[in-house]
């Protein structure tokens, strides 16, 4: 009896799990820590104005973190039901609790891809052209759990220079963010920053999507001033995830609300990601083997 007990009790909280998610209220959504919170909000209040219209949501709230692990702690915790992450952020994610959030979409590049790269950004002033040119200079990273503007170039630039960035460099620091990264590069308050980007386009216009993008886009960065002096490998565009609380009814109506965003409404879907894109991409959790298994590998969950 006792058994039969246990299980009907489990059934009926599923059941209100259910129904909670089919009959959601409030949608949460977490933003990724690196841009100055008020031009996120603003960035992403058309969407949150769409989110509303389409599903009749009676709230969407958007929580624009201070750093990346912000919104890591909130999906794994439950108080997100979405956000956009960069690879490693989701490798931290699925590494802690496989059964947390599910991938949906990615961006896709103008061309077709569906990849993006670090690079390291110095002052044309400096006389560094690359990156073995920067031995004994400082190194910037963005966030430990940026994967453009850490775990990469953690891992790979030691491929480039054939010694660990801790011994190659004079020093390393995170600089709280890929713009604050990039504007201590431009301030020269680090000789290096690593940065995302997607590497095709223009330099001059900061290339056609990414942190030095937008930048430049802002004005807050004259991209005469600086030079490339790193690329990394190809690195796997970011997931959309969804919370799997929510269930996969979500999962697919929120699939095919932001695949309709960029026709619906590009300068909406332009303001949320920044730069020039092409639109979303579908997604599985196997695009992202191979992060999960470098993060294991250098940082860990």
């Amino acid at each position: 009896m006792l058994k039969k007990a246990l299980f009907a009790a489990t059934a009926l909280f599923a059941l209100a799990g259910a129904a909670h998610a089919a009959d959601l209220k409030e949608f949460r959504i977490g933003i990724l820590g690196g841009e100055n919170e008020t031009d996120r909000l603003r960035n992403y209040a058309c969407l949150a104005d769409h989110l509303k219209q389409e599903f009749g949501f009676e709230k969407v709230s958007l929580f624009p973190a201070a750093d990346y692990d912000g919104v890591i702690q909130g999906l794994l915790g439950g108080t997100l039901d979405f956000a956009e992450l960069g690879a490693s952020g989701y490798a931290a994610v699925y590494i802690k609790d496989p059964k947390a959030v599910t991938p949906i979409l990615t961006t896709q590049q103008k061309d077709g891809s569906t990849g993006y790269y670090s690079i390291g950004l110095a002052l044309k002033s400096s006389g560094i052209k690359s990156i073995k040119d920067a031995k004994g200079k400082k190194l910037g990273y963005a966030d430990p759990d940026s994967t453009s503007g850490y775990l990469v170039p953690l891992t790979q630039i030691p491929k480039d220079t054939g010694m660990p960035n801790d011994k190659f460099f004079a020093s390393t620091q995170f600089n709280g963010g890929h713009e604050n990264n990039l504007l201590a590069a431009y301030d020269g308050k680090v000789d290096i920053a690593v940065d995302d980007s997607s590497g095709i386009g223009d330099f001059k216009d900061g290339y056609t999507s990414g942190t030095f993008r937008k930048e430049v886009d802002k004005g807050a960065v004259d991209p005469n001033k600086l030079v490339e002096v790193w690329r990394s490998p190809l690195i796997p565009n970011g997931p959309l995830v969804v919370r799997n609380a929510l269930g996969e009814e979500w999962q697919t109506k929120l699939a095919a609300f932001f695949t309709a965003l960029p026709a619906k409404d590009h300068k909406c879907f332009t303001a949320v990601e920044g730069g020039d894109y092409q639109g979303y991409a579908p997604v599985k959790h196997d695009f992202y083997n191979a992060v999960v298994d470098v993060r294991k590998a250098a940082i860990g969950g």
